[in-house]
């Protein structure tokens, strides 16, 4: 599995290509303003095709290039339905954004709990909830590779604001500790913004939730 990390949008929110070219499939994980021009060139090299999106959560910033890679794809998308909302309403967040975002609903094909397993890309994934930051933010953990990809859970020294709609932070300080800082040390975890990071060294260093 190749990993392509492409900061796109706005405010350079993480999308995650992960591609398989021995399959010739890939999976989009979440999808800011723009992203299908990074991602389309990647796919056509790699001789892929884009099979799944899945979104870490139904904030805009992941969600805003969503319908234009379904469109181009016919991804099947999955998402956490506490989220459903914000994904397939987005003019709720232009309330406190104003016009300034064009949102587009994105239509969820499969809604994702607690626990659930499945497979992609040849490797088993497990779907974690991990809300606090928003309701319906999930993380997609790879045993077999080791990675974690927490939407806006967890950061890099840092953790995800819980002072916006739907935010909690008693949540957000147990889903990171129940959650994240369960998984193996060694973990590598990619945010939904910033640099990658490891559960050991957050459990260590993070200032916010420590281990």
């Amino acid at each position: 599995m190749n990993l392509h990390v492409l900061p796109a949008g706005p405010i350079q929110t993480n999308a995650y290509l992960l591609t398989a070219p021995e399959r010739g499939e890939a999976v989009l994980i979440d999808a800011p303003g723009d992203v299908w021009a990074d991602v389309e060139p990647i796919l056509n090299k790699e001789h892929c095709r884009l099979t799944e999106l899945w979104l870490t959560h139904g904030h805009w910033d992941h969600t805003q290039g969503g319908a234009a890679v379904v469109r181009a794809t016919g991804a099947k998308v999955r998402a956490h339905a506490e989220d459903r909302v914000l994904i397939e309403t987005p003019e709720i967040m232009k309330r406190f954004m104003g016009d300034k975002i064009d949102l587009e609903a994105v239509r969820v094909d499969h809604w994702v709990v607690q626990g659930e397993k499945f497979s992609a890309l040849g490797l088993d994934v497990e779907v974690r909830h991990v809300p606090g930051h928003c309701p319906g933010n999930v993380m997609f953990y790879f045993a077999a590779a080791g990675a974690a990809f927490v939407g806006d859970a967890l950061f890099k020294g840092s953790v995800g604001r819980a002072d916006l709609p739907g935010g909690d932070f008693a949540q957000l300080e147990k889903s990171i500790r129940d959650q994240i800082y369960t998984l193996p040390e060694k973990t590598v975890v990619f945010p939904g913004h910033g640099p990658k990071t490891t559960v050991v060294h957050e459990r260590a260093t993070n200032p916010y939730v420590s281990g």
